[in-house]
């Protein structure tokens, strides 16, 4: 008899054939959004699961699927997943690094680029038929190229943002857990900077950091009051390591220029100050969107399970304790 998994969001067909050649599989065609007593439900008698960023898999949860051996996120983030819990258990948990994260830096200079000059304000203006004339002083952005640029997090994604900083002549600082090896500094023209300085000195402000109680409001009231009126703030990171409340309160009294966001607290819930300002471009956590890449992560998932469920070690187990 196959092994019995859950896929708990709606993904693509081959990635579904794919899974049905090794278990069988609960889909979740429609892409119903379960909550969690429907969620510990269908997964009380599975062997894997391939989760989404919007699945909590607490100990609770665990606890209700004995059978449980393999949690295999989409996406690089697993704060949804309690690892710990998880690693008691013997249950194997993966995430999808390195598939997503050109698409991702992609994005990153989409919003901003928009953000600095403007381009949602500008097309609502647009669409509003506001413009007549035009005139010299109209839709006043801010110049990217030339500009100083502060990235907190480089791993690979924020390596991959450094690398197009190159293309606008920008001058590149960063703050990270652990410095980088001199020798990649010099190839990324990146110089290492005190969390503090960095927010003092960028024009720019880009956050890639990973979710976790540490990095929880890394950004908040004193950090955004730190930095340059001028200066814009953009996060692909995670909800939560920026405080949406002091953003907003940032925001409206103009302590900083803009923002560019693409991930918030308690998403999709958004704090409601952010639709009454101009000054914030806002997307709803697409960075890694694009078919390719959403392919690459989802199937990427599929095959950590096939690893974890036939006595392997899955390419991207983020709890190596668990023994195959």
């Amino acid at each position: 008899m196959k092994p019995r998994i859950l896929v708990t969001r709606d993904v693509f067909d081959e990635v579904t054939a794919y899974l049905l050649n090794h278990f069988d599989v609960i889909a979740n065609p429609e892409d119903e959004t379960w909550d969690a007593a429907a969620l510990a439900d269908k997964l009380a008698d599975c062997d894997g699961v391939v989760t989404a960023i919007t699945d909590r898999i607490h100990a609770t949860l665990i606890a209700r699927a004995p059978r449980l051996q393999a949690v295999c996120n989409i996406g690089v983030g697993y704060n949804n997943i309690d690892v710990g819990a998880c690693t008691i258990r013997g249950i194997k948990v993966t995430n999808t690094p390195g598939v997503l994260t050109e698409s991702t830096a992609d994005f990153a200079w989409a919003l901003l680029l928009a953000t600095a000059r403007r381009i949602t304000e500008a097309e609502a203006y647009l669409r509003r038929g506001d413009w007549t004339r035009w005139e010299l002083k109209q839709l006043l952005g801010t110049d990217v190229h030339g500009a100083a640029l502060g990235i907190f997090g480089m791993g690979r994604i924020g390596q991959a943002i450094a690398r197009r900083a190159r293309g606008f002549d920008m001058t590149l600082r960063y703050h990270n857990r652990n410095r980088l090896p001199a020798q990649t500094e010099e190839e990324l023209g990146a110089a290492y900077a005190e969390k503090d300085a960095l927010l003092e000195w960028a024009d720019f402000v880009v956050l890639t950091v990973p979710y976790s109680w540490e990095t929880h409001h890394l950004i908040g009231r004193a950090e955004l009051w730190k930095m340059k009126p001028t200066a814009i703030l953009v996060n692909i990171a995670r909800g939560g390591v920026v405080d949406d409340e002091a953003l907003v309160d940032a925001l409206e009294s103009h302590r900083i220029l803009a923002a560019g966001l693409d991930v918030y607290e308690n998403e999709p819930a958004l704090h409601p100050g952010f639709r009454q300002l101009r000054n914030v471009v806002l997307a709803p956590h697409i960075a890694s969107s694009t078919r390719a890449t959403r392919l690459a992560m989802a199937m990427t998932a599929a095959r950590n399970l096939v690893a974890a469920l036939t006595g392997g070690t899955p390419e991207n187990l983020v709890n190596p304790d668990v023994k195959a």
